[in-house]
């Protein structure tokens, strides 16, 4: 069905984003964990912060460490993110 291995990297996306939830700065506000990013959304500011990042990873793609593989993967996490935001699955 795919001709560029795109199933491939999809399930290689959905294991980074899988992975990045034991790193997620969590607070605990009024007995409830509170992630940044529910904070972001809470506020309104989530959509530009995500949009920054996902540029930013796009940008430092071939600078730092070469063609890292991590930045496209932390960039299409934050479009994940920001599709999810706009266009969340019903």
């Amino acid at each position: 069905m795919f001709s560029y291995d795109e199933d491939k990297q999809l399930e290689k996306i959905k294991k980074y984003i899988e992975s990045t939830y034991g790193q997620h700065y969590v607070s605990n506000v009024g007995g409830k964990n509170v992630q940044v990013q529910d904070l972001l959304i809470a506020s309104g500011h989530a959509e530009s912060f995500y949009i920054a990042n996902a540029a930013k990873y796009l940008l430092r793609y071939g600078k730092k460490d070469g063609t890292n593989e991590k930045d496209l993967l932390k960039a299409i996490h934050y479009i994940v993110l920001l599709l999810n935001l706009n266009h969340p699955v019903e």
